[in-house]
């Protein structure tokens, strides 16, 4: 006959309520309700949502901060002579859009925006049929001019680094750039070049801990590099290669943790795709309303993306909201048969 006295195992808790505070794994039994509970982790599925409209549709726009304070600025909207570009400015606070000071200079596809809805800095753009060399800092109610790029350019990466130590990366000059500058909160100097020409892509964290993805050379691309303030080196490419993109913005997305998403294959598209620091994932969740060339705020958990152009439609103000995928740890009753 088996000897079962040996077996360890663990005692089932009995209660009349069920615990306060259980751990994952933990099972009771609770007398009150005559039910068998445990504690697990569930996890809860990536998803965009609907956020508050921006105030003025429109496209080739960009922007920074967090999903519940963020900025966008600049674009291109209806009634703009030819190839002028918007001043326009709004921030949102996880809720709505509001207007707020206007740009010094109106642009569109203007180069990077790196730091946070109080503390931002543009440069680079497009305005009059021109490239910009112009950069501009905000802090927080107010736009000042401050020195120029050393290379005027429009279509940089967007998103790497802070006010006060940021990065913009190639664009378009005459033709697709491979040209890099740093910012040290009082000047712009020229510092080691991409290893490819490349505009319209995005980027994540700082100026000596970054992460570029996407963009066009001239064609599409998914290549996707990481920097250290010297060095480019190439890592593992986007699932779908796209320009026009937007991502994690700077120190809210890191080097090894960012999102990627929206932009054009051709057509433009929801895709979404997470990083990890080794590999990107494509997410079943993807934007309600694909575009490309709109603003992007936010980190790898929660993001915002605002505007753009919907091909062949019109430009729009919608503004999406993502929620990474978490695990929440829930109770359970356990069926028994």
């Amino acid at each position: 006959m088996t000897n079962y006295t040996g077996i360890q195992g663990q005692n089932i808790l009995i209660v009349s309520s069920d615990p306060a505070n259980p751990v994952e794994g933990q099972i009771w039994y609770n007398t009150t309700s005559n039910l068998l509970k445990g504690y697990q982790n569930v996890v809860v599925a990536a998803a965009w949502a609907s956020g508050g409209n921006m105030g003025t549709a429109r496209y080739e726009l960009t922007g920074g901060g967090t999903q519940t304070a963020a900025i966008g600025a600049g674009g291109y909207l209806p009634g703009l002579s030819p190839f002028a570009g918007a001043t326009n400015t709004e921030t949102y606070d996880g809720t709505s859009w509001s207007p707020v000071a206007n740009m010094n200079q109106g642009k569109h596809e203007a180069g990077m925006f790196a730091g946070t809805q109080t503390a931002a800095l543009i440069a680079g753009g497009y305005a009059g049929a021109s490239n910009l060399n112009a950069s501009e800092s905000w802090n927080g109610s107010s736009w000042t001019n401050t020195p120029n790029l050393n290379t005027a350019r429009r279509g940089t990466f967007r998103g790497m680094g802070t006010q006060t130590a940021a990065v913009c990366i190639g664009g378009t000059v005459t033709a697709v750039s491979a040209a890099v500058e740093s910012w040290n909160g009082s000047s712009w100097t020229s510092v080691t070049s991409l290893p490819t020409a490349t505009r319209q892509g995005a980027s994540s964290g700082t100026q000596t801990a970054g992460l570029i993805f996407g963009g066009a050379r001239p064609s599409v691309t998914g290549a996707s590099l990481t920097y250290n303030g010297s060095t480019w080196t190439a890592v593992n490419s986007l699932n779908t290669a796209r320009n026009g993109l937007a991502g994690s913005n700077g120190p809210q997305g890191t080097q090894t943790a960012a999102l990627a998403f929206g932009g054009t294959t051709g057509a433009v598209t929801g895709a979404t795709e997470s990083w990890d620091g080794t590999n990107w994932t494509t997410s079943p969740a993807t934007l309600a309303t694909p575009r490309s060339s709109a603003g992007g705020a936010g980190g790898s958990t929660a993001a915002l993306m605002f505007g753009g152009a919907i091909a062949p439609g019109p430009r729009t103000a919608a503004t999406e909201e993502w929620t990474g995928p978490s695990t929440t740890l829930q109770t359970k009753t356990i069926t028994v048969s």
